[in-house]
């Protein structure tokens, strides 16, 4: 079950955020999902303002990764292998003139026996996603479409909050859908609308329709669901 955040906590996670803190270690520092924090950050700054400072957080993260990977090599050019040789004061110098003899000989071994557990082998399910068979919908949910009512298909990619995933289910067509009716509003532009959805049972029928068009993921809250 989701851990519920508290409205000091929910502050300093927004507050951490703007200050270049990454989603991950977030999620990690208030034990909870990554979702779950995104969701939190797009509620408080709405979807422009997060999408500007998670884009700034990214670079800042990128540039640590290329500071420390400078740091790292010159760390490791100041124990050049030629350096230790010159020092002959230096104990990590190693003698040159060690044999063979010098090593206590293996005088007996014994045998490990193989391991003797069956293994299974069978296909593994995706963890990331959940089966439309196991969800349990609300009475109600919300869509955004456009001003035709057409679905507004998005790729997986486009969801920072999924990012983890392969380079082929980035690739995956998505719909998504709210069951709070102020969050689908936040994420409404002007040449788009919010739809209610007063049976959700729909989704479940349109599901082979769905596919057909290439559609096989519905993203919802914090789900990821699979048709």
């Amino acid at each position: 079950m989701t851990k519920r955040l508290t409205e000091k906590q929910k502050e300093e996670i927004v507050k951490n955020f703007k200050h270049g803190l990454a989603i991950d270690v977030l999620s990690q520092k208030y034990n909870c999902t990554k979702s779950t924090i995104i969701r939190n950050l797009k509620k408080n700054l709405g979807e422009l303002k997060y999408k500007e400072y998670f884009n700034k957080s990214k670079t800042f993260v990128q540039k640590s990764r290329t500071n420390r990977n400078q740091t790292n090599d010159f760390k490791k050019s100041d124990f050049d292998g030629d350096d230790l040789r010159k020092d002959s004061n230096n104990p990590d110098v190693l003698n040159e003139n060690i044999t063979a003899s010098d090593f206590a000989p293996i005088d007996s071994f014994f045998e490990i026996a193989p391991l003797d557990y069956e293994i299974d082998s069978s296909s593994r399910k995706e963890l990331s996603s959940v089966s439309i068979l196991d969800i349990d919908f609300p009475n109600i949910a919300y869509m955004v479409v456009d001003k035709k009512i057409e679905l507004e298909i998005k790729l997986l990619k486009d969801f920072p909050e999924w990012e983890f995933l392969p380079h082929d289910d980035l690739n995956r067509k998505t719909i998504e859908i709210f069951f709070d009716l102020s969050l689908a509003k936040r994420s409404c532009s002007k040449d788009q609308k919010v739809l209610k959805v007063p049976n959700t049972d729909v989704f479940r029928i349109a599901a082979p329709i769905l596919i057909e068009r290439g559609i096989s993921r519905i993203i919802c809250a914090e789900n990821l669901i699979a048709l």
